[in-house]
This record gives C-alpha cells, sequence and structure tokens, in this order.
C-alpha cells in the first residue's frame, strides 16, 4: 500500500525508446569529450606527474644517485601516453558516475534517489583513500624492501644496482593504486548486499572470524611479496569491514 501511494504522489515521467537512446547517447559524448580533454590536459603534465609518482623512491635512494631507465627506442613516448591516459581516465570517472545517475535519475523514486546517490558518492572517495594509503604509506616501505637488494660494495661481490624502467615502475604503481582502490570499495559492497537482502548483518557478524582469514589472503595476493605491506592493507580492510557492520545496521535497522 505503501509503494502504491509513493507511486500515485511521485509519478514518473514516461519517454519512448528513442528518447533514452538518445539521452544514452547525449551522455556517452559528453563523457567521450570529458575524457579527451582530460587526456590533453594531462599529456601535457605527464612527467610531472610521473615526478610526484617516482618522488618516495627518488627520495628513499637519493636523487643525485638514482634515475630512471629506459630500454626501447618508443618507451619513453608509449609511457607518456599511458601516464596520460590512465590519469585521465581516473579523472573522468566522478563525471562518468554523474552523467550514470543523471540517465538513471528520471526513472527513480525520491527515496530510490537517496539510496542510491550515497554509493555514487562514497565509492570514489573510497578509492582515493585506497590509493592516498599507497602513496604515503605503502610505497615508502615497500621500496624500501625492495632496494635492500642492491650491493654497491665491490668488495663483498657481484654489484647489484638499481635502475628501474619507467615503465615497469608506472605499471606497479598503478597496480597498487587500482588494487587498493578497489579493496577500498568493501563497505559500498557489504552495505548493497545487505540492502538487496542476499546477506544479513548477523551473518556479517558471525563471519568477522573467518573475513580476517580472507582479508589476509586478498592482501597477500594484491600486494607486493612482502610482510609489510601485506599487513597495511590487511589493517584497513579489517577496520573497513567493522565499519561495514556499523553502516548496514544504520542503513537496516531491523
Amino acid at each position: 500500500m505503501q509503494r502504491k501511494k509513493e507511486e500515485k504522489s511521485h509519478s514518473l515521467k514516461k519517454f519512448s525508446i528513442e528518447e533514452h537512446l538518445w539521452e544514452l547517447k547525449s551522455r556517452v559524448i559528453k563523457i567521450v569529450i570529458f575524457f579527451m580533454v582530460s587526456t590533453v590536459v594531462t599529456f601535457q603534465f605527464a612527467w610531472d606527474i610521473f615526478a610526484v609518482l617516482s618522488k618516495p623512491l627518488v627520495i628513499l635512494i637519493g636523487t643525485g644517485e638514482f634515475h630512471f631507465i629506459y630500454t626501447k627506442l618508443t618507451e619513453g613516448f608509449i609511457t607518456e601516453l599511458k601516464i596520460s591516459f590512465i590519469f585521465a581516465i581516473f579523472l573522468t570517472l566522478p563525471f562518468f558516475f554523474f552523467q550514470f545517475y543523471k540517465f538513471v535519475a528520471p526513472g527513480l523514486y525520491k527515496q530510490e534517489k537517496v539510496i542510491v546517490a550515497p554509493y555514487l558518492i562514497f565509492s570514489p572517495i573510497l578509492f582515493m583513500m585506497g590509493a592516498f594509503l599507497v602513496y604515503f604509506v605503502v610505497m615508502p616501505i615497500t621500496w624500501r624492501f625492495f632496494a635492500s637488494f642492491q650491493n654497491l660494495n665491490y668488495l663483498s661481490g657481484t654489484p647489484i644496482k638499481l635502475e628501474a624502467k619507467i615503465s615497469e615502475y608506472l605499471d606497479l604503481v598503478i597496480e597498487l593504486f587500482i588494487s587498493f582502490g578497489i579493496a577500498f570499495q568493501l563497505p559500498i559492497v557489504l552495505v548493497m548486499l545487505t540492502k538487496l537482502k542476499i546477506i544479513t548483518i548477523s551473518q556479517l557478524v558471525k563471519f568477522r572470524r573467518y573475513s580476517i582469514v580472507l582479508i589476509f589472503i586478498l592482501a597477500a595476493i594484491l600486494t607486493p611479496p612482502d610482510v609489510l605491506s601485506q599487513i597495511i592493507l590487511a589493517l584497513p580492510l579489517m577496520l573497513l569491514y567493522e565499519i561495514s557492520i556499523l553502516c548496514c545496521k544504520k542503513v537496516n535497522p531491523k
């Protein structure tokens, strides 16, 4: 009865299939244009972006003692394109979510809009939190572990010196950003599953001890092969799991 009253009080505007397709086309065109403009802008600052990404490693080794290399003639240019392309995607994602919401909003009731909007808002925020954790915590600790394999003492054996390739370094950093960013979507996924009644709050509470094991397994898969970086990812995920339970209780008080 309540649903029927809501449907009467909040009449939705009806669109034909052609109008839906036209609306979808216009949204896609806006997203593509935004992405192209973002790519052009980020291409102008590609090496400045790379300088920021490489700063933790440069500080660790020393500015005068370290340099990056590239071993293929086209590697420098391709890396520059990759930087601009990837960070253009990062810039476009919030705009994409906004356009997606604007596309589906006419088909949602007011109460449904209130439910959908937080997911679209908090998803990029949680992703950025994961990326910041990588940059300020994981990268300095992990790079110190990898750099420890250097052997610059010629008297103790064969000298080993780190000379990182720009393309491989960029791939590793982006992999960490994406891994942590996706892992930090845990609260959104769990709240959504409870909202859809696929899982219950009591199941989440009972599953807590098993979730710790699974989180450490996930951390071992997503992070480089050192214990510290795995713990750095596992601890926030365990905290996010507890936060997810609290959020589920608030969203589904019954």
